[in-house]
This record gives C-alpha cells, sequence and structure tokens, in this order.
C-alpha cells in the first residue's frame, strides 16, 4: 500500500510543474500627474520617434527632424503618439489572449478522501475531463475570428488617425494661405487710403469715398486678427490630431506637394470607388470577421448538445486493501437539449449578418455620394481657376500696362488688384471644398486617393503592429 500511496502521491504533485510558472499580481497604478507630465514632454526628440519613421517609411531620414513635415510623416508621427492607436492595441493583445484562453484545455480533477478517524480508509480519485464534438475547435475558431477583427480595427484606428491628421493639416495650411491673402489686401487697401487721401486733399473727391476706404481697411485688419487667431487654433488642432502638446511642434514648417492640385475623377472610375467601398473597407472586413466569429458561436452551442465525459480512475485502501477502480461520468441531456443558448447564437449570427449588409449599404451609398460632392468640389475649383487666371491674365496685365503709359492711373489699378484678391480668396475657398471633398472620399474608400500619398493600412503591417509601443511603456 505504502508504495502504490507514495507513487500515486508523486504523480500528482509532479503535475503543476508540467504546466506554465505561477504569474503574479503586478500594479500598475494610474497617477493623473505623472501621466499629464510624460504628454507634457512629447517632442521631435523622443529616442523611439526617428527609428519608428524610418522603419515605416523605409529609408533613412536625414536630417533629423527633417525641415518639412509632410502628410506621410506626420501621420506616421501620429500613429507613434495617438492615444487612439493605444487604446486599439490593447484591444487586439485582449484580443490575443482569448485565443490563448479558448484553447485552454480543462483541468483534470484530484480528489482525496483520508479515513477518519481511522487511518486504515483512504480514498483517491483522478478525473480527466474530455471535451467532446469538435468544442475546442469551435471556440479557437471563433476567438482567431475576433482576433482578426481586433486587427482590423487596429488598422481602421490607424486610417482615423491618419485622416483626423489630413484634415488638421488642411486646415492649418489654408488658414495660413488665407492670412497672407488678407495680409496682402491690407496692403492694397492701405495704398487705396493713401491714394484717396490725396485726392480728397486736392478736392477730387468727396469725403464718404475715402471714409468708406478707411472702413474696408479697418474691416481688413479685423479679417486679420481673425485670420491669426485661425492659425493658432489650428496649430493647436493638428498638435491634438498627432497626440502631442502644441510646445511639442514648435518650428515645425509643414509642406504638401499636392495640395493645389487634387486628382481629377478621371484617375478613378464610379466602379472602382464602389468596389474598393465594398470590397477593402476595414469596417466592412471587420463586419465580416465577426460574423465569422458568430458562425463558430453557433456551432459551438450545437456541439454542447452532446455532453462532455470524465474518466476518473481512483485508488481506495480500506483495511489494508488496496482497490483501483475506473469510473466514467457525464451529464445526461435529459431536462434540455442547449435549446436557449442555441437561439441566442442564432439570433447573434442574423444580427451580424444584417449588421455586415447594413454597413455595406451604408459605405455604397457613402461613397457614391463623396464622389458626386468631389466632382462638383471641382467643377466649383476649375472655375475658380479659369476666373483667377483670366483675371490676372487680361485686366491687371492690361492695367498695369495702362499705368506704365499714363492712361490710367494707380487708382484704377488698385481697384484691379483688391478684385483679384476677392478672386484669390473665392479660389482658395474652392480649393479648400475640393480637398475636405476628396478627404471624405478617401474616407469612403479608406485609402489614399493621390498618386504620391501612401499609408500603412495592412493589419499585418508592422507599422501598426508597433504604432502603439508608448502604451508598453
Amino acid at each position: 500500500m505504502n508504495s502504490a500511496l507514495v507513487l500515486f502521491l508523486c504523480i500528482v504533485s509532479v503535475l503543476p510543474l508540467t504546466s506554465c510558472a505561477i504569474q503574479r499580481y503586478r500594479a500598475a497604478p494610474i497617477v493623473p500627474a505623472e501621466t499629464a507630465s510624460r504628454f507634457e514632454a512629447r517632442n521631435l526628440s523622443d529616442p523611439g520617434l526617428q527609428p519608428f519613421v524610418e522603419k515605416s517609411l523605409g529609408q533613412p531620414i536625414s536630417p533629423w527632424p527633417p525641415k518639412l513635415w509632410d502628410l506621410p510623416t506626420l501621420s506616421l508621427m501620429a500613429l507613434y503618439f495617438s492615444p487612439e492607436m493605444q487604446a486599439a492595441r490593447a484591444r487586439l493583445a485582449e484580443a490575443e489572449a482569448a485565443i490563448v484562453t479558448a484553447g485552454a484545455r480543462p483541468n483534470p480533477v484530484f480528489d482525496l478522501s483520508p479515513g477518519v478517524p481511522s487511518p486504515y480508509l483512504l480514498t483517491l480519485d483522478f478525473a480527466v475531463p474530455i471535451e467532446t464534438r469538435g468544442k475546442r475547435g469551435y471556440r479557437i475558431r471563433s476567438a482567431r475570428s475576433l482576433d482578426q477583427a481586433a486587427r482590423f480595427d487596429l488598422a481602421d484606428s490607424a486610417w482615423k488617425v491618419h485622416s483626423g491628421v489630413r484634415r488638421a493639416l488642411l486646415d492649418h495650411l489654408l488658414a495660413s494661405r488665407s492670412l497672407e491673402l488678407l495680409r496682402s489686401e491690407e496692403q492694397i487697401r492701405t495704398e487705396q487710403v493713401r491714394l484717396l487721401q490725396e485726392r480728397f486733399v486736392a478736392g477730387d473727391i468727396p469725403r464718404p469715398e475715402l471714409d468708406l476706404a478707411r472702413i474696408e481697411l479697418s474691416k481688413a485688419h479685423l479679417s486679420i486678427s481673425t485670420a491669426e487667431g485661425q492659425v493658432a487654433e489650428t496649430k493647436a488642432a493638428l498638435a491634438a490630431a498627432m497626440g502631442i502638446p502644441v510646445p511639442g511642434i514648435a518650428g515645425m514648417d509643414f509642406a504638401w506637394t499636392e495640395l493645389e492640385s487634387p486628382p481629377g475623377t478621371q484617375s478613378f472610375s464610379p466602379q472602382e470607388i464602389r468596389r474598393d467601398a465594398v470590397l477593402d473597407r476595414l469596417d466592412i472586413r471587420r463586419s465580416l470577421a465577426q460574423y465569422e466569429a458568430a458562425e463558430s458561436n453557433l456551432q459551438l452551442e450545437i456541439a454542447k448538445q452532446y455532453p462532455d465525459v470524465q474518466i476518473a480512475p481512483g485508488y481506495t485502501f480500506e483495511e489494508r486493501n488496496s482497490f483501483f477502480t475506473l469510473g466514467l461520468s457525464m451529464t445526461l441531456p435529459l431536462f434540455n437539449r442547449n435549446q436557449g443558448p442555441i437561439a441566442e447564437a442564432q439570433a447573434k449570427r442574423k444580427e451580424a449578418a444584417a449588421t455586415f449588409l447594413q454597413k455595406q449599404a451604408q459605405v455604397i451609398g457613402d461613397s457614391e455620394r463623396a464622389l458626386a460632392t468631389y466632382s462638383a468640389a471641382l467643377n466649383e475649383l476649375e472655375e475658380a481657376d479659369q476666373s483667377l487666371r483670366q483675371l490676372q491674365d487680361t485686366q491687371l496685365r492690361m492695367t498695369q500696362l495702362a499705368v506704365a503709359v499714363g492712361e490710367e492711373d494707380r487708382l484704377t489699378l488698385n481697384g484691379v488688384q483688391l478684385e483679384n484678391a476677392a478672386v484669390a480668396r473665392a479660389r482658395l475657398d474652392a480649393l479648400g471644398r475640393a480637398q475636405i471633398a476628396l478627404g471624405n472620399l478617401e474616407d469612403a474608400v479608406q485609402r489614399p486617393l493621390s498618386p504620391n500619398d501612401s499609408f500603412p493600412l495592412s493589419p499585418e503591417s508592422p507599422a501598426l503592429s508597433e504604432a502603439a509601443r508608448e502604451s508598453r511603456r
């Protein structure tokens, strides 16, 4: 008896050592003052920023930091710092951990019943659970589908970060150009007031005409003050889109080579836009992965109609005699056959299918509407370009020649210059609407449409897998 008992106890004591080491709890408190301090310290000298940007672009950047920051480099900077990416990366880590949970096998059960008060009574039982009908495989398949959905969610979050940076950069550049146009107009109006002042002193014009010019000059001053505030506001919005404080982007210069020339609609067809929206949008692919998870969950609930079994070898010592037994146990499905969970899983699968179809229909409508809006904005921009070129090439040039030969005076040229400034502002507004419409169209298909624009969108992209490294510090 002693040798058998000692052997059995040794086996039971060794079994836990074959599994993973026991993990210990580690506290991770959040101290708002410390997190705020780390955020305020973010800047271009972060030791991990340059390697991340260079690895994502596939080329070294020299000198660092670059003199001009364009949309791709700003987007990668935002991927590195953005809190949205940290949250998406945490959700992906949760989905990856769920695969481990789904693949875990049930632990055996050890039962020791010593005799009381007699030392000659002892029972040892060892139950090994066995899952049937492939339940573990269905759990793993569902968890892997949700892991793929989390990867699409990570890529979708990256696109939203890129889209936010694009819009913030566009607003800042447009506000800066608007300020430049207003300052140029201010100079023209200042000269106009000076010329009218000379004419008023000479008695050639009445005072109301001079006062009206002064009022317009005062309006120009006010517009410049408003525009300066908008430039500061858009710069703060750009810093927020990149996940860093405003001092962190101090001294940075921004460039957008294709700002003035958005791509024409002939470079992509409506069929191409619709296909990309339906097949390649990340939220569509995420919804499809979630449907596959619901499908696996239904298969799991159907498999649960068949009970699992437990094989239970046992040992009993009684009155100096040893008895070995082998038991088999299972839950008998007499009162229910898992009808409720199966019905719930079927309903969730239908809900996932309806959500997918709803998202697909919404995406088709959004892409068609965005393409129509962009086409109209391009037509408006083309008309503004023609008006501005016509004014500059004909009326403004002819007036300048007339002034040079003495046929017209400076005040006439001044008026044409003000008209040119007004058309330039209208053209800038049209350009802004066209670029905003292009951004909405890119959001509809979730890919850049400008020829030289690129962005790491693949869920398997190294840039996305490392984008939230700040969250792991």
